[in-house]
């Protein structure tokens, strides 16, 4: 039985995360708790289009009914079960707010919320204030041959901003989202993500890119999500330590134990 992840008894000072499993993750800041890309199926699961099957390998940490109250979901896309599988796209129906692409709440209506990159929301902060959502752009896969549309966030107070990807290879507009904002931690959707019926680019950050992210956002924190869970990724934790070692950026990790805040600075 998993226990319920409580809202925190007194204010922090900066951003809790808790891994659930795949993008799945709770982050909880100035009173606020914001779930990304729900996926809350048991693993197992197969999930057949016209051109190719994705499998989930690992469940959720916490099931949807421990998570709590949830305050808004940050969806980078609707249209990948990896994503937004059944009990995902089950809950996002029950929550107040949902901020995912155009074409995304298009698609899903109710509360969700369409934004193009750049665009912002001010969600007003039960400690006073608004925390600032920044839509970023992203890109799921190749030029011209991207699984888009996707979007990533940045969360942004006084004093910090985290920026979430979302699934997006290392590229230009990721560069400019490091330019605009010096970031204290990033949320990266790694896992070098591969669908070999649609080619064999990478879909997600693979450690290299992970890296390149690494060294544009200079000095945050890296915490990997979208790493494990699903047959599609072709690279392991193992891969991502190794790149960053590498690198001389191991000690800019943070890996997320399933199922337990941990403090982003």
């Amino acid at each position: 039985m998993t226990a319920a992840v409580s809202p925190s008894p007194a204010p922090v000072s900066g951003p809790r995360l808790t891994y659930i499993g795949g993008p799945t993750a709770l982050i909880e800041w100035v009173g606020l708790r914001l779930l990304t890309d729900p996926t809350f199926d048991p693993a197992g699961r197969a999930y057949e289009t016209p051109v190719y099957t994705l499998r989930k390998t690992r469940g959720p940490s916490i099931e949807p009914a421990a998570v709590g109250t949830i305050d808004a979901v940050l969806l980078s896309h609707d249209h990948h079960f990896d994503n937004l599988d059944g009990a995902g796209r089950a809950l996002v129906g029950r929550v107040p707010r949902v901020l995912t692409t155009t074409a995304g709440a298009e698609r899903l209506g109710g509360p969700a919320l369409g934004l193009e990159p750049w665009a912002t929301v001010d969600l007003p902060s039960p400690e006073g204030g608004v925390l600032r959502v920044t839509a970023t752009p992203a890109r799921h896969g190749p030029a011209r041959l991207d699984r888009g549309p996707v979007i990533g966030f940045v969360l942004e107070r006084p004093g910090g901003a985290v920026y979430v990807s979302g699934d997006t290879v290392w590229y230009e507009g990721v560069a400019e989202v490091a330019r605009r904002f010096p970031a204290r931690s990033i949320v990266l959707f790694m896992g070098a993500a591969r669908v070999a019926q649609v080619g064999p680019w990478l879909l997600t950050f693979d450690a290299a890119g992970g890296v390149e992210a690494a060294r544009a956002f200079d000095g945050a924190t890296v915490v990997p999500l979208h790493f494990e869970g699903w047959e599609h990724f072709s690279e392991s934790r193992a891969d991502i330590d190794e790149a960053f070692a590498r690198a001389g950026l191991e000690a800019r990790l943070r890996w997320p134990e399933p199922g337990r805040p941990i403090e982003l600075w």
